[in-house]
């Protein structure tokens, strides 16, 4: 019964992931052709694109890296393998929550109805600035990761040189990420994950009081305005929701509380991976170039099928 519980999560990590790369590919790959046929993109493009590309790359290490590891975990454990696939994966969780941020803010900037002079300074700089603030997430996240891998391998070497036995790697390994490293990635993760807050908060309270007013001046609930308003909502509350969900959810698995051996494991790889399978769909639903060559493709795909 273990064994077939164990098969079904897993069967279920795999298809949430491939949904997940799916999504993500195609963004890049709509985004990318257009960037190489106009030779440019829009700020909301540009974030799209890396944040997309990102996610893909998380999902594909993260995939290989857990049939990897639980078919390899006696070597594996504790091993200087498992500490370049750290590496990797911290530096593409850093610029996924980066690039998050700068979208959150990009699109608050866009909407949100506020008069302060200096929201309607950033409102028109912003735009400008994307190409620098990505580039300057990326190198950040370079940097972040360098200092994430130094203490860690640092760590690492103090650990051969305990010798520690193979029954206890897995409670130094533990205490190693709790006590060196914890504090470390909440102090750096907590700094773009404030600004989303603050800025998808600012934009949700700024679309709320707009729909209120539609209302309170009469407009139906059926109104075209209305409604876009109302899916606006629903899309940023739904990311704000995923995103803290995920940091969540990092926060919880960098304590290293189990392992592969865990019979909890491949359950708990689902929520990790939830937000950069499931948000990408929000974004290609909401965005009318997006969903347009979405449903284009299926279009396609349907017809290649009956015929």
């Amino acid at each position: 019964m273990q064994a077939a519980l164990t098969a079904l999560f897993m069967f279920l990590f795999v298809l949430q992931t491939l949904l997940g790369i799916s999504a993500n590919g195609f963004i890049v790959l709509v985004l990318g052709r257009e960037w190489l046929r106009y030779g440019r993109l829009l700020p909301l493009d540009m974030i799209l694109i890396s944040l997309a590309a990102s996610r893909f790359c998380l999902q594909l290490l993260g995939l290989i890296h857990n049939f990897y590891y639980s078919a390899h975990v006696v070597e594996h454990s504790g091993n200087l393998s498992q500490q370049f696939f750290r590496l990797h994966w911290h530096f593409l969780n850093s610029a996924t929550f980066w690039f998050c941020t700068w979208l959150s803010i990009l699109f608050c900037v866009k909407i949100a109805n506020i008069t302060h002079p200096t929201f309607l300074w950033l409102k028109w700089r912003f735009p400008g600035w994307v190409p620098w603030l990505l580039l300057g997430s990326v190198l950040i996240s370079f940097i972040t990761t360098l200092l994430f891998f130094g203490v860690n391998y640092s760590a690492y070497q103090e650990f051969l040189i305990r010798k520690v036995s193979g029954n206890m790697t897995y409670e130094w390994n533990t205490t190693i990420e709790i006590n060196y490293l914890l504090p470390l990635k909440l102090a750096i993760w907590s700094i773009p994950c404030s600004v989303f807050l603050v800025s998808i908060m600012l934009l949700i309270n700024s679309l709320r009081r707009h729909a209120q007013r539609m209302e309170h001046n009469g407009h139906s609930l059926q109104d075209p305005s209305t409604q876009a308003h109302t899916r606006a909502l629903k899309s940023l509350i739904s990311f704000l929701i995923l995103y803290a969900l995920s940091f969540l959810f990092l926060i919880i698995d960098a304590i290293k509380f189990m392992s592969v051996q865990n019979g909890f494991y491949w359950p708990w790889q689902i929520p990790i991976y939830l937000c950069v399978s499931v948000h990408p769909f929000i974004l290609i639903f909401s965005n009318l170039k997006l969903r347009s060559m979405f449903w284009q493709l299926l279009l396609l795909a349907r017809g290649f099928w009956v015929a």
